[in-house]
């Protein structure tokens, strides 16, 4: 039996590597999904502009009072705009802020994120450096449920990448960047599947 399509939702801050993954996934059949609608805090940012190309509804977040969050209503207003379009799993690709209530209460296990570091190791911003700077050996990164905490939720998969000699910043995050694209189209494939299957 083929299963149902599962709706999209995508937050990215960024230039949208990690949704041009996600859409490689789609097309390449391994996520049963389509995405719906594509969201981002910046209005250049290059996720919109890779969402407009491929054909997919794009829209800015406009938040004049908050830079690490989103205002309540703000929120909810985002919240309510993807429920609109019957969105089943929300993924944060490169989304910089923190979220909260509105957001948590609307997609309860049903919002991930990717973060560049095998959490609980190395949250909040610039993992990649802080993994240099604590000389650690390997580092890598982690696909988790988002709750209102600084990359605290429950982890779902993760990739190790060992930091080799010599690494800098650029480089590390160049690998751990690959292992993202693996990671995060593999994970939505799979919860995609459960979700398609309830």
């Amino acid at each position: 039996m083929r299963l149902a399509m599962v709706k999209l939702g995508v937050l990215g801050s960024g230039k949208g590597s990690n949704f041009a993954a996600i859409l490689e996934g789609i097309s390449s059949g391994q996520i049963p999904a389509r995405v719906e609608i594509v969201m981002s805090d910046h209005a250049n940012a290059g996720i919109l502009e890779l969402a407009r190309s491929s054909g997919i509804p794009a829209e800015t977040i406009t938040e004049p009072r908050f830079k690490t969050r989103l205002s309540e209503d703000i929120e909810a207003a985002v919240a309510e705009k993807l429920k609109a379009a019957h969105v089943g799993l929300v993924v944060l690709a490169g989304y910089m802020r923190m979220v909260k209530a509105p957001l948590l209460e609307a997609f309860p296990h049903r919002m991930i994120n990717i973060h560049p570091s095998l959490l609980p190791q190395f949250p909040g911003l610039d993992a990649w450096k802080q993994a240099l700077e604590a000389g650690a050996t390997e580092t890598g990164c982690t696909v988790h449920y988002v709750d209102d905490g600084m990359d605290t939720g429950k982890i779902i998969a993760q990739e190790r990448v060992p930091i080799l000699p010599g690494d800098s910043p650029t480089s590390l995050h160049a690998r751990i960047q690959a292992a993202e694209h693996r990671l995060l189209p593999r994970v939505v494939a799979e919860l995609c599947s459960e979700i398609s299957g309830l």
